[in-house]
């Protein structure tokens, strides 16, 4: 059955609310994995960067003594060319561990606030540790 204006208008803020945090949830977990696997590529152009004399010319001691200019564009060069297969690896990572940590089904319908008596995603799908009682490979996100 329905629930009453003020009701409703409470349960919309928790279920904002919760999707929300679901979602900056997933946001911050895709950064420190995409952070953490395409750290050799933003290592590799910032030093290719740091010591080219039209970019930035460091007058640090490395790039002076190591790095010249052809050595610094094969450095930004080499950096660019290898991040397109690392962003590859650091998104099927993260599709992998939020599909393991059924992330998506924590996205709750709107209806649970509009309604009454429509349970939790989580609760139907055996709790929030539902990802240790066993692998369901009929679960689909968009369900």
């Amino acid at each position: 059955e329905p629930r009453s204006a003020w009701c409703c208008l409470a349960w919309s803020l928790v279920v904002i609310t919760m999707n929300s945090l679901v979602f900056l949830m997933n946001l911050l977990l895709m950064f420190v994995i995409f952070t953490v696997v395409l750290l050799p590529t933003i290592v590799v152009v910032y030093f290719g960067f740091q010591c080219h004399s039209r970019v930035l010319h460091s007058a640090a001691r490395y790039c002076r003594s190591i790095l010249d200019d052809n050595s610094s564009s094969a450095l930004i060069i080499l950096g660019f060319v290898i991040m397109s297969p690392l962003i590859v690896v650091a998104m099927a990572i993260y599709c992998s561990l939020a599909r393991r940590l059924r992330l998506f089904m924590c996205f709750q319908p709107y209806s649970r606030a509009v309604y009454k008596g429509v349970k939790w995603r989580w609760y139907e799908e055996g709790g929030l540790c539902s990802c240790a009682k066993g692998w369901n490979t009929q679960v689909k996100a968009w369900v």
